[in-house]
């Protein structure tokens, strides 16, 4: 049994569902379909039970699976054994993230630290372009929401996911609403970034069209975020933000509204293919194994 089929028959042994077994996996639902069958041919026995509306394990696919996670663990240990032997130790990686998000990520930083001791995460204030930042060896890697699409860049595993919220003054009209949806933006100007940095990227978090179509009209520039709060709390303008800007932040004059319709965001380890190191790689295996915090 083949590395992958494992890692496929696991997968949909978690999510029973083959859609999102492929989907999770970045194969197509018919590879999925191919490699169970292909088991299923060789045991001689189904390892699925499917009807049009769900899919289970038979029997012998629980015990297959239960079997297979012992073999996939002992892997894992073998691989994490094998670069802690050649990562070394003294090894500190300067990690680049958004005002508190590095708190945040303290169990992935104590992960690490076990499985890798001697080694160090070493985090760092995103304060300007986070992609010349990363470009220009400021960091060895940098935490930012997706998506990332950049040639010289590697994306690596997830690390945080949340909801969105927007920053608006104490004085205006949707704080008596209580939350604020996409639409919203449109009736507003949002804070223009001012950074060099790829539209795409920008527009993921502060969407330059609303989902009826309206244009998102941007205002005033902010080269810091504490210029971004300043903007906002006068009234001039309202400005989209990752929750956690709400969980470690209460200026006054601001209010930080949920925004219910907004799609969760994702962030993640993100580096120079030019830098890519046994370090690296072994805080994106312990960021992979651990999977994403939730925020």
């Amino acid at each position: 049994m083949e590395l992958r089929d494992i890692e496929i028959f696991l997968t949909l042994a978690e999510e029973l569902h083959f859609g999102r077994t492929a989907e999770r996996l970045h194969v197509s639902q018919a590879r999925v379909s191919q490699a169970v069958a292909k088991q299923e041919r060789r045991i001689g026995t189904a390892l699925f039970e499917r009807t049009s509306r769900r899919v289970r394990l038979t029997p012998v696919g629980r015990r297959l699976c239960e079997d297979l996670k012992q073999v996939r663990d002992l892997l894992e240990q073998a691989l994490a054994r094998a670069e802690g032997a050649g990562l070394g130790s003294g090894k500190t990686l300067k990690v680049g993230a958004f005002g508190h998000a590095g708190h945040e990520l303290r169990p992935l930083v104590e992960a690490f630290r076990t499985r890798y001791p001697g080694n160090d995460v070493r985090f760092g204030e995103i304060t300007g372009d986070a992609f010349t930042s990363l470009r220009s060896g400021d960091f060895d890697v940098n935490v930012l929401w997706l998506p990332v699409n950049e040639p010289d860049f590697i994306v690596g595993p997830t690390v945080l996911t949340g909801r969105r919220v927007l920053a608006v003054s104490a004085e205006h009209p949707l704080v008596e609403k209580g939350f604020a949806g996409l639409e919203d933006l449109a009736d507003n100007q949002v804070v223009d970034p001012g950074l060099d940095a790829p539209e795409y990227w920008f527009s993921a978090m502060i969407p330059t069209r609303t989902p009826l179509g309206r244009r998102v009209p941007r205002g005033p520039a902010a080269r810091t975020f504490h210029e971004l709060l300043a903007l906002v709390a006068s009234g001039q303008c309202v400005h989209p933000l990752g929750e956690i800007a709400a969980r470690y932040h209460n200026p006054p004059g601001i209010v930080f509204l949920p925004m219910p319709d907004a799609p969760v965001m994702h962030w993640a380890l993100v580096w120079r293919s030019t830098a890519d190191s046994p370090a690296i790689r072994a805080l994106a295996r312990t960021a992979a194994d651990l999977g994403a915090i939730q925020l």
